[in-house]
């Protein structure tokens, strides 16, 4: 299959388009050295497939809660058979999870109870209001 000039030569608004980003997104990573700058070509620098794979792995990356110094890793492993690395990586991203959706939980109980204790036509201060006071 050929690929168009389009996919093998975007720039960086392109690029960035493509990837559902921002272009000072693009520039961020590259400084974070996630993403390469390629040399300009008449000017303008131009970016490939690849650019776009792993503007999108880092995406999907940070979708599944990944720090960015953990998507370097990754990225890293991508290269790489270390299989058992990115298991463990995932893991902890797992557990980090766990621990973030059970503190989210709890959230969501005590705001509840705060609201049906609001909303039952009670006097004095709103519990909610009160819950958040210094």
């Amino acid at each position: 299959m050929v690929q168009s000039q389009e996919t093998q030569s975007l720039t960086i608004g392109r690029l960035a388009a493509a990837g559902g980003v921002g272009v000072e997104t693009i520039r961020f990573y590259q400084r974070r050295g996630l993403l390469g700058t390629p040399t300009r070509e008449s000017g303008i620098r131009r970016y490939g497939r690849e650019d776009l794979r792993r503007l999108r792995f880092i995406k999907h990356a940070q979708a599944a809660g990944f720090t960015l110094e953990e998507i370097r890793e990754l990225m890293a492993l991508d290269a790489s058979d270390d299989r058992g690395r990115a298991h463990e990586l995932a893991q902890a991203r797992v557990d980090a999870l766990n621990i973030r959706i059970a503190e989210l939980q709890r959230a969501r109980d005590a705001l509840k109870r705060l609201a049906r204790e609001c909303g039952g036509g009670g006097t004095g201060p709103c519990p909610i209001l009160s819950s958040f006071e210094m």
